[in-house]
C-alpha cells in the first residue's frame, strides 16, 4: 500500500467560487466548497450529475471557459502556492506536468488527425526535454505500463483505431508522461463496461502505490470508489455534504443524502426480493437553488430550520463531517 503523508497536504482548495453567468442568472457551480488532499492518498469526489463535480477540477486546472464561467473566490493550493494567483504561463508549465487530468471522454480529448505517439511523445518534448527517439521509446514504456498489446507498434495508429477502453489507457499514459505529483482523474469509466472499469482502477491505483501519486477520482457512482479510495467527499449543489474515510463513510454515513446514494447502490448481501431506493426528486437548478439546504426537497428528514438556514459542516467523528440538522439518532433507524 502507498504510504500516506497525513501532514502534508499535496493539494487544499480553500472556500472555492466558480460561478457561470448564463441568461438564467448567477449559476453556482461550487459554492464555498472546500477540501484537501494529502501526499500519496486518493481521494474521491462523489454526487450526482450536475453537482459540480467535474467544475471543480477544470477550477483546479485553470481551465474554467470564459465567458460564461469565473472562479470568483477562494483560494487553490498546489504544494503551498496558491494556484489562483499564478500567470498563465506558469499554469502551462504546471498542467500536464505537476497536475495531471484524465478527461472523462477521451474520444473528444483525443486528437483524432494525430498519431498516439505524437499525443504522448509533446509533453514529454516540452516538459522533461527528451528528444524524437527518446520521447518514443517512453511513449511505448508508458503505453506497456498501461497495459497497450504491441505498443511499439501501435504508437503509431490513431485514437480511432482503438476501443473505447483503450482510449482511456492512453488518457491514462498521456497523464503520467511527466510523473504528476497530483492526477485528477474526471469519471474515468464513463460509458465502460463493468470489466474495463475494474481494469482501468486497478491500473490507476497500481500507478498509485508504484509512483506515491496523489489521485482524485472524480464519479456519480459510489459503489466503484469503495476498493480503491481512502476518503470520500459527497458533493450537492456545489458543496461538499459529507466527507470521512472511505471505511467510515459506508459503514456509518451520516448525512441523508449520503445515505440515499448508498442505498442506491445494489449489493450481494442483500436479498434480491429487497428493491433498491431512490432519492425522490431531482437535484436543483444551480441558477435556482432552494433557500436553506439545497437538500431540504428532497429529504425525509427536513425540518422547518432546513428551509431557512444551510447547515455548517461539523465534525460527527475522528476526520467525518456533515452539513445536515438531522439528529443522528434518527438517521441510524432508518
Amino acid at each position: 500500500m502507498t504510504t500516506v503523508v497525513k501532514n502534508e497536504k499535496v493539494l487544499e482548495v480553500k472556500n472555492l467560487r466558480t460561478y457561470f453567468y448564463i441568461q438564467e442568472g448567477e449559476l453556482k457551480a461550487n459554492d464555498d466548497l472546500s477540501y484537501y488532499v494529502n501526499k500519496g492518498e486518493s481521494v474521491a469526489v462523489v454526487g450526482e450529475s450536475a453537482c459540480g463535480k467535474s467544475v471543480s477540477a477544470l477550477s483546479i486546472m485553470r481551465l474554467i471557459p470564459y465567458p460564461p464561467g469565473i472562479i470568483v473566490g477562494g483560494e487553490i493550493l498546489f504544494q503551498g502556492k496558491d494556484l489562483m494567483l499564478a500567470t498563465e504561463a506558469e499554469m502551462r508549465h504546471i498542467r500536464g506536468n505537476s497536475i495531471a487530468m484524465v478527461f472523462q471522454e477521451p474520444t473528444t480529448s483525443l486528437n483524432p488527425v494525430l498519431t498516439v505517439k505524437r499525443q504522448i511523445s509533446e509533453s514529454l518534448e516540452l516538459h522533461r526535454g527528451m528528444d524524437k527517439n527518446e520521447s518514443f521509446q517512453e511513449t511505448v514504456r508508458l503505453l506497456k505500463l498501461v497495459g497497450i498489446p504491441d505498443s511499439e507498434k501501435r504508437a503509431n495508429d490513431y485514437p480511432f483505431q482503438f476501443s473505447g477502453g483503450m482510449q482511456q489507457r492512453i488518457m491514462i499514459a498521456m497523464a503520467l508522461s511527466c510523473n504528476p505529483s497530483l492526477l485528477i482523474c474526471d469519471e474515468p469509466t464513463t460509458s465502460l463496461d463493468v470489466t474495463v472499469q475494474a481494469q482501468l482502477l486497478e491500473i490507476i491505483d497500481g500507478l498509485r502505490e508504484r509512483f506515491g501519486t496523489s489521485v482524485i477520482t472524480i464519479t456519480h457512482n459510489l459503489g466503484i470508489v469503495a476498493r480503491y479510495v481512502d476518503r470520500v467527499n459527497v458533493m450537492y449543489a456545489g458543496k461538499i455534504v459529507e466527507t470521512a474515510t472511505t471505511e467510515d463513510l459506508y459503514a456509518n454515513p451520516c448525512h441523508p443524502y449520503t445515505i440515499g446514494l448508498l442505498a442506491s447502490v445494489p449489493r450481494l448481501d442483500v436479498s434480491k426480493k429487497k428493491s433498491l431506493r431512490m432519492i425522490k426528486g431531482l437535484p436543483p437548478n444551480l441558477a435556482h437553488l432552494p433557500g436553506g439546504c439545497p437538500f431540504h426537497p428532497r429529504c425525509d428528514w427536513a425540518m422547518p430550520k432546513c428551509r431557512l438556514e444551510y447547515p455548517p459542516l461539523e465534525k460527527v467523528g475522528e476526520n467525518h463531517y456533515r452539513a445536515c440538522f438531522a439528529e443522528l439518532s434518527k438517521l441510524k433507524k432508518q
